[in-house]
């Protein structure tokens, strides 16, 4: 049975490694990936599917762990949204 605090916690995971691509343009996609599969299912009651989700979840934490590793072996400079400048 996997409990909600389980599943919590998995999305936190996913949301902290979709925080750490270096491009703007996959961090965004990632976070909103996550955010709108995790609202859509959020109505989900029977077990196995709800398994099946989590299950699913874990592998996807693991490829974005890959991706995320590569994505820092190739930084870029930041893109014109991601400069914060303060102007005094």
């Amino acid at each position: 049975m996997t409990t909600s605090k389980e599943v919590l916690s998995l999305y936190k995971q996913l949301l902290g490694k979709a925080a750490k691509f270096t491009d703007y343009n996959y961090r965004t996609y990632a976070h909103r990936r996550i955010v709108d599969a995790f609202k859509a299912n959020k109505d989900l009651s029977d077990e196995s599917i709800i398994k099946a989700k989590y299950n699913f979840g874990i592998d996807n934490l693991g490829m974005l762990q890959r991706q995320t590793t590569i994505s820092q072996m190739f930084t870029f400079d930041k893109l014109v949204v991601e400069r914060l400048e303060k102007h005094h």
